[in-house]
């Protein structure tokens, strides 16, 4: 069950109990956390505190917690990881005032945490949102990065060929979209992401919404549903503003929200980057295309680029240990 909503500086917010992550399989993480403008947001700050950081980005419905296998993968080979949950996800407070949300609030957000912790020589892992909010911190704070990672992202920029998929997205989530009328109601945002990891059909995602059947799933997409349930247990509708506002601040919808002209001069700027950059793309992803990976790639003469053929949008959760082997390959070469 929730805590009570709580005030704070004119913003009303809900914290999800600290019971709700207990016991999740594959992140035994203890919490980390700051407070920003009297809100509390949750990192990861694990690994040796003289090793090598990487800072690891989620976008929506995710958190942290979409890391996890990339994570173990560094620490053990001595890595420092951080890993916020952006305001509305995670361990992270979430204010229900939906228009409350912004790209840049989410921005400068993850700018206050990197300079709280003075993080120097970052590796920067980023994909979906974790890309116009993490490679902003790149672009704006060079001198602090030393790579970048880049995963099934994107910038906006000018000509951007926004996909059918981004924009079938964005539908679900107006006022009368079906993911708008049906979470959390009927769908919880674990069971959304059994759809995207391969763990159900779409087939099953509407016997869900509409005669409330769910499919069994196997040990490990049920320990990956709990997972991305976790923040949101008890919540209710008032603890979704975050997953509804992120869709609606695609640039081509709402440029503003977007902060579409701040990705403009950030992908402009990134342009001329002239230190590691790796890609590391899903091929089966429809929302950011390996045509699009590609070309990006290609505005870097420095850039490699590794194709996961079978990987979708959330490549971080299904091939964990595959991105970390191709980075590890990586940066031995």
């Amino acid at each position: 069950m929730a805590e009570t909503m709580t005030t704070l500086s004119g913003v009303a917010f809900l914290r999800t109990p600290d019971a709700c992550f207990e016991d999740l399989p594959g992140y035994p993480y203890p919490p980390s956390f700051m407070e920003i403008d009297g809100l509390r947001m949750h990192y990861l700050d694990v690994g040796p505190r003289d090793g090598p950081v990487a800072l690891l980005m989620h976008g929506m419905p995710t958190w942290s917690f979409l890391n996890r296998g990339i994570i173990a993968r560094l620490v053990a080979d001595g890595w420092r990881c951080i890993a916020a949950d952006h305001f509305g996800f995670g361990r992270s407070d979430k204010p229900v005032d939906d228009a409350w949300y912004s790209i840049a609030r989410h921005t400068a957000a993850q700018r206050a945490l990197i300079e709280h912790l003075d993080l120097q020589g970052v590796t920067l892992f980023c994909q979906d949102w974790g890309g116009p909010t993490g490679l902003a911190q790149a672009a704006d704070m060079p001198e602090r990065f030393e790579r970048l990672v880049i995963m099934n992202t994107w910038l906006h920029h000018e000509g951007y060929d926004y996909s059918p998929a981004i924009h079938r997205w964005n539908a679900g989530w107006q006022p009368d979209g079906m993911f708008v009328t049906n979470i959390p109601e009927r769908l919880s945002l674990g069971w959304f992401m059994m759809v995207s990891l391969g763990h159900m059909t779409a087939k099953d995602m509407f016997a869900i919404i509409q005669d409330g059947v769910y499919p069994t799933l196997t040990p490990a997409g049920d320990a990956a549903r709990r997972g991305y349930d976790a923040p949101f247990e008890g919540l209710g509708r008032a603890g979704h503003a975050g997953p509804r506002r992120f869709p609606l601040s695609l640039p081509f919808t709402n440029p503003e929200g977007g902060n579409a002209a701040a990705q403009q001069r950030h992908f402009d700027t990134l342009l001329t980057w002239t230190k590691p950059v790796h890609f590391i793309w899903g091929g089966a992803d429809n929302i950011f295309t390996e045509a699009w990976g590609r070309e990006w790639a290609g505005k870097f003469p420095q850039a490699t680029f590794d194709l996961l053929p079978e990987a979708g949008h959330f490549l971080q959760d299904t091939h964990g240990d595959a991105i970390a082997d191709l980075f590890f390959a990586r940066i031995a070469s």
